[in-house]
């Protein structure tokens, strides 16, 4: 009796830490070759949230994977994560492409989606609870994804980047690249400019608009924090928001929450002393996310 309880004790201990990031190789259209992985809890939630995981320029899917705490997240609260990867131009995503711009237009951005439909298909998702964050060139891709997806994404969380459709027109995006006038905040738009950026990538899109966190340490030399209050400037033409008041000390001593509206649709977070790549904040982006009360 002894022996065939071990055996069983053994055997559910192996399914409770059967959880692991997974590569996905047929996941449908891809038109740049982006790479799929996937982390799929244990204890899936009926009709699970799912959250788009964003790597930064040099990094990696499964490097990213292990810069967050969202995996354990994913373990308390059954959501799924997809880690996208890249690996052309120093693995930075491709957010000056005109075809990641474009909805529908291919490019990462279209790879990325195509994740995102077999994740749900697959695993039952709720396709209202779609979430996309990254960190530098992924958070350069998450307002990209955003704008240029506004049917998919539900809400978005950007780290350490730039407005959507900042880099449109340059020939690379990453920190070697010629021109450096987008990451050091040098563009110079009007709202309603870079409004226009993103209702340009739907043209005739009338539904909603993904709710946006911003999040950017005033210490950056390397995507300056000019390109964060672009960004919020951006999203707010877009959602038709104004700044209504300003936090210190919010979501903890070194930054300042920056409000718009009643805090629900925009939000930013400005770190003194944080520089690049502004730390990820999970309770905090969960929240705003709606996974958590």
């Amino acid at each position: 009796m002894l022996p065939q309880l071990l055996v069983k004790l053994v055997a559910f201990a192996g399914l409770a830490s059967s959880a692991s990031l997974k590569q996905v190789s047929n996941f449908g259209s891809n038109p740049t070759g982006v790479q799929m992985y996937i982390y799929v809890p244990d204890k899936l939630a009926a009709s699970p949230a799912v959250i788009v995981a964003l790597h930064p320029c040099g990094g990696s899917a499964q490097g990213w994977y292990s810069q967050t705490k969202l995996p354990s997240y994913a373990d308390q609260l059954g959501f799924i994560l997809i880690y996208a990867g890249t690996t052309k131009m120093s693995n930075c995503w491709d957010v000056q492409n005109p075809a990641s711009l474009t909805h529908n237009g291919g490019g990462d951005a279209g790879g990325i989606v195509s994740m995102v439909k077999y994740t749900l298909e697959q695993y039952k998702g709720d396709a209202s609870k779609v979430f996309v964050m990254g960190g530098s060139s992924g958070a350069m891709m998450t307002n990209v994804m955003a704008g240029s997806y506004p049917d998919v994404f539900e809400a978005g969380a950007a780290f350490s980047g730039t407005p959507h459709a900042c880099f449109a027109g340059a020939p690379s995006a990453t920190p070697m690249s010629p021109n450096q006038t987008c990451a050091q905040g040098q563009i110079k738009h009007t709202a309603q400019e870079w409004g226009n950026f993103v209702r340009n990538s739907y043209p005739g899109y009338t539904g909603r608009r993904p709710r946006m966190q911003i999040f950017h340490g005033n210490a950056d030399g390397l995507v300056r924090p000019e390109c964060a209050h672009q960004a919020l400037t951006q999203w707010a033409n877009v959602l038709g928001l104004s700044l209504t008041k300003s936090n210190s000390g919010v979501p903890s001593a070194a930054y300042t929450q920056e409000v718009y509206g009643d805090g629900t649709q925009l939000q930013g977070f400005f770190g003194q002393g944080v520089g690049h790549i502004a730390p990820v904040n999970e309770p905090v982006m969960l929240k705003f996310f709606g996974l958590t009360t």
